[in-house]
């Protein structure tokens, strides 16, 4: 694509490709305050993005939140939706890149991802030090999809690394600079520099399922159906890790944050958190947002601020009473374990889920509203319930649809035989098999009698009682013999 084509893209239609003003939530801006070193966040709604485009100084270090969330305020507690993967790529710390024009650079990504086998990026932006990678989805993901966002995300800064892929900048609530704005380090302008076309003309759109396959170690229908067999076995059960690439960290990470989701949904169950629970609440939020991954020791204490004012905004919660947690969330992030009876543990905490129901005190009406903190027999009620919507979906009827089908060809083959067509017939007008003709008869027989016969009644016993043969002795059912 043309230098002259790429100019196109200014603040409004770069941000375009994955914010959508016609959206609710927010996004955030952080401008350098001038002459200082600080720097300025604000958050808008996302039917303002326009107009505060148009506004920005684009003399100034600007950043844009990538995704989208449902509180002015970008902690990843708050995420709403994301439409796009990205990495931060710090060429300029890389003595390959030195002396290289925005444009090799971008070429010198693009040959990477090649030979990485990884999906071109649709957009390269050059950050005015560095290049911005990014994957457009053809479509947004959901809060409850960033556990499988995380470790997309995670592969491909890993896989990006000899190209200088910043580790620090791979969150849901990372900021990247705004195109056409000043890098003041370098006095370079943000701009576009390479956009994969579609055969339209746009940027690429990839579907996040074909991205997670491509990305990750286990495909997502290959991680469901190992979940399926598990659950078939026994309750699951949050699994110790987190920092693994394999399925059983992806599966653990994706409880964790559930756990969290759950946690906050039972709050609003209740109509918020009394006083003297709102420290308990906040400490088990904290210990599986981190054990989710979703955020890291250096920004759990801004995602706690955020959440403890979730629970009540007046609250000021003491930061000590957090560092137990902080420890040992040093402690998962270098990888370290516990051993506790000869089995390792991750140095978080991850409670079984009568823990959880006895110390929050949830009750079975709470529990059908929540998804996975939840009782044993709810878990099978569950299970009971998913096996029979799969044996309906499979064709499957349920019994008294059976026994009414059952009926209907009964009478049919009664009907049918009333007409005088013997059994070879009506299988033949049936389209069934003789032998099922002679059941539906038999059937219908036993249903029009009160006597349950294998052998002719007696005039004295008539239909009051039932007579069987057996051994080749008449005995009334429940009564003497004869």
């Amino acid at each position: 694509m043309g230098t002259s084509q790429l100019r196109l893209f200014d603040p409004d239609e770069e941000a375009g490709a994955y914010h959508d003003p016609s959206r609710s939530g927010f996004f955030s801006i952080l401008v350098q305050c001038p002459g200082e070193g600080d720097k300025r966040q604000s958050s808008h709604r996302l039917t303002d993005m326009p107009q505060v485009l148009q506004l920005l100084d684009a003399s100034r270090d600007t950043w844009l939140t990538q995704a989208e969330f449902i509180r002015p305020n970008r902690r990843v507690v708050n995420l709403a939706r994301i439409g796009l993967l990205f990495a931060d790529l710090d060429t300029y710390r890389q003595p390959w890149a030195a002396g290289r024009t925005p444009e090799q650079l971008a070429a010198a990504v693009l040959f990477h991802c090649a030979d990485e086998g990884l999906p071109p990026p649709s957009l390269l932006v050059y950050s005015g030090r560095g290049i911005q990678a990014k994957w457009l989805l053809d479509g947004t993901l959901p809060r409850q999809a960033l556990p499988r966002w995380n470790a997309c995300q995670k592969y491909l800064v890993d896989r990006l690394a000899p190209m200088g892929g910043d580790t620090n900048a791979k969150d849901a609530s990372r900021v990247l600079r705004v195109v056409n704005t000043t890098n003041s380090k370098s006095g370079e302008v943000c701009r576009v520099v390479h956009v994969e076309a579609d055969s339209d003309g746009q940027p690429v759109r990839y579907s996040f399922e074909y991205l997670a396959e491509q990305l990750l170690p286990v495909a997502r229908w290959t991680i469901e159906q190992q979940k399926r067999d598990r659950a078939e076995r026994r309750q699951l059960k949050l699994l110790p890790g987190g920092k693994a690439d394999n399925l059983r960290g992806f599966s653990g990470r994706q409880l964790a944050w559930d756990r969290l989701e759950d946690l906050r949904k039972l709050a609003t169950i209740r109509g918020g958190v009394s006083e003297g629970e709102r420290m308990q609440h906040l400490f088990w939020r904290m210990n599986f947002l981190l054990l989710s991954g979703a955020t890291n020791s250096r920004a759990m204490y801004r995602e706690a601020v955020e959440l403890a004012a979730e629970l009540d905004p007046s609250w000021t919660y003491r930061s000590k009473e957090l560092m137990t947690l902080y420890s040992k969330a040093k402690a998962y992030e270098a990888g370290e374990k516990i051993t506790l009876g000869g089995k390792e543990f991750s140095p978080l905490y991850t409670p079984k889920n009568d823990t959880l129901i006895s110390l929050f005190h949830i009750t079975d009406a709470e529990m059908r509203l929540l998804k996975t903190i939840i009782s044993t027999d709810m878990a099978a009620e569950r299970h009971r319930e998913r096996e029979e919507a799969r044996r309906r979906a499979a064709g499957a009827v349920d019994r008294q649809t059976y026994l009414a089908a059952a009926s209907a060809k009964q009478a049919q083959a009664v009907a049918l035989k009333a007409e005088g067509l013997s059994v070879r017939g009506i299988a033949a007008r049936m389209g069934v098999s003789v032998g099922s003709v002679a059941g539906y008869l038999k059937a219908a027989a036993s249903v029009q009698s009160p006597c349950v016969l294998q052998a002719e009644p007696t005039l004295e016993t008539g239909c009051s009682k039932s007579v069987r043969i057996t051994n080749g002795v008449a005995s009334r059912l429940g009564g003497s013999d004869v």
